[in-house]
């Protein structure tokens, strides 16, 4: 995969990565001497603990845990992955259980009243910065954690690490990470009505994408639409957004995070929602509605919805991931709708080239709360974090489970127990990976960030193709961070919320036809009244090195 970085990043040395990762404050006071750990009272870690080491309390240790209830896999007490991390890591969680529907807004109340729980997963880069006086900063106890250091200096990622210090010089989450890209997010067509259209290619780019959307409806008069979202949780079709994004030189839905976006060429921000690539992108995805191509209701509908047109076939192609399409097949089973066939195609160049969003080897991380530093179990904490999100065992653990429980070898290839099913790899099996053994889960995953090789082997073939095709892409360039000090965070968050808001409720309503696209440069001036132009000045001028 070709890798693009800003310029800055080659600064950064491998062999001071150490130093680098645990670098000294603005303030000149060392983070080492702010953040020492009085051993005396610790309890539970281990002495000679290192990469390669298997993690065990030498006591029992129980953290608080902010759990992520999945709709798909309901939290139970008795998961093989609890009991083990019991009996073998001397590990025992205080859950606080919330659904995934309130996980940003109960996750907000919790951390700014001070009760967070000791580990936060399952949290985007960006989202934890109007927390940072209520978080630990976690870079200052990297040392703690040799498997973390280990990957980020073998996979070259010191400068998707240095992106996430903020004006203290610290750092307040641990990113998941990935050996190599491993986007997710596409679009599921029915390649069965798609041949029926005479089409047997997948689309390049987003405009041939449309014409095959004109010609399968035209091929097929009994869908209602050829194309149907089903993601607007937080925001309006906020996965296919953020996948299409890149390739039209923005960033939108769920990769939008703080509306910014870096020019490398330039050296500076502007604000994506306002930028000419975010009316490219809006006004693309309107043309499809207002050409009968995609459903109106794709920017409000609950997932259920688009589930079932797409399963009735009033629908052709629905958003999707490599889950989800297991999940549309089985639909189409339970129907008896044997002629349909659906696969993944590759997120389609755009009018910007094509691209994957910067930072793509970064996955949804975990925060920890502030007081965490103040447990006399927190160095075992640190070791038991670095051990299941970051070595080799530890990340093998929580996605295939135990050998002889949940998978055997066959030579040198995992295999699911032939009773275990998980993505498709045993349809028809009695048994979930997820569901009933609790593994799998991006709760005690950072959302399979992996290795390459643990990231491909519970793929499908279909799947690990689509990965290989996006990995094609070529990554946009690592914008710096952005590094506010606490008036300045206070101010871009005010800013940030306010803008945001006015971006994704008229994102919607010109998708939709509701506002006309004549009026962008109306939805323009209702931005900078909302202070957009102050809040990209703020961020420019907050920028790492003064760039």
């Amino acid at each position: 995969m070709r890798i693009t970085r800003r310029r800055a990043a080659a600064s950064f040395a491998a062999s001071a990565l150490v130093v680098t990762l645990t670098a000294c404050t603005t303030s000149g006071g060392s983070e080492e001497e702010s953040s020492a750990i009085d051993m005396e009272s610790q309890v539970g870690y281990m002495e000679d603990f290192e990469v390669g080491t298997t993690f065990k309390a030498t006591e029992p240790v129980d953290f608080s845990l902010l759990y992520r209830d999945h709709p798909d896999y309901p939290f139970k007490e008795d998961w093989s992955i609890v009991e083990h991390l019991k009996s073998n890591q001397n590990v025992e969680f205080e859950y606080v259980n919330v659904p995934l529907a309130d996980l940003a807004t109960r996750r907000s109340v919790l951390i700014s009243s001070g009760d967070a729980p000791d580990i936060m997963p399952a949290i985007y880069a960006g989202e934890e910065t109007q927390f940072r006086n209520a978080l630990l900063p976690i870079s200052d106890y990297v040392e703690h954690m040799p498997n973390f250091l280990d990957k980020i200096e073998k996979w070259g990622l010191e400068a998707e690490v240095e992106q996430l210090r903020q004006e203290d010089g610290k750092y307040y989450i641990l990113p998941g990470i990935h050996e190599i890209a491993k986007p997710q997010y596409s679009i599921a067509v029915r390649s069965d009505l798609w041949e029926k259209a005479g089409i047997t290619e997948d689309p390049e780019t987003w405009d041939e994408f449309k014409e095959q959307l004109a010609a399968v409806k035209e091929a097929n008069p009994e869908i209602d639409y050829p194309f149907s979202d089903k993601w607007s949780i937080n925001s309006p079709m906020e996965q296919t957004l953020s996948a299409a994004a890149p390739n039209f030189g923005t960033t939108a839905g769920t990769g939008f995070i703080n509306g910014l976006w870096w020019d490398d060429e330039a050296g500076e921000f502007s604000y994506s929602g306002a930028s000419d690539g975010y009316k490219d992108l809006v006004t693309y995805f309107a043309s499809l509605v207002e050409e009968g191509l995609m459903d109106p209701e794709s920017v409000t509908q609950e997932m259920e919805q688009g589930e079932q047109k797409f399963a009735s076939g009033s629908v052709a192609a629905i958003s999707s991931n490599d889950q989800e399409l297991v999940k549309y097949r089985d639909n189409f089973d339970q129907l008896g709708n044997k002629d349909a066939e659906v696969h993944q195609i590759v997120v389609p160049a755009g009018p910007y080239g094509s691209y994957l969003a910067p930072g793509s080897r970064r996955e949804s991380g975990i925060v920890f709360g502030a007081e965490a530093a103040k447990d006399d179990d927190f160095l075992a904490m640190l070791q038991f974090v670095d051990w299941l999100y970051y070595s080799d065992e530890g990340l093998e653990f929580a996605k295939w489970g135990v050998e002889g429980e949940t998978f055997e070898w066959d030579g040198d290839k995992r295999v699911l127990k032939e009773d275990i099913d998980v993505n498709g790899l045993n349809p028809g099996a009695p048994q979930e990976l997820r569901k009933d053994f609790g593994y799998h889960n991006g709760v005690w995953m950072t959302s399979h960030g992996s290795t390459e090789e643990l990231d491909k082997s519970m793929l499908r073939d279909e799947v690990v193709e689509f990965i290989d095709g996006m990995n094609e892409k070529e990554e946009l360039p690592l914008p710096p961070a952005i590094t506010f000090d606490e008036m300045e965070q206070e101010q871009a968050t005010l800013y940030q919320t306010n803008l945001q808001d006015i971006v994704y409720q008229n994102t919607a309503q010109f998708i939709v036809g509701e506002r006309p696209l004549s009026e962008w440069d109306d939805y323009v001036a209702e931005l900078e009244a909302a202070g957009m132009t102050d809040y990209v000045e703020l961020a420019n001028g907050a920028v790492t090195g003064g760039e």
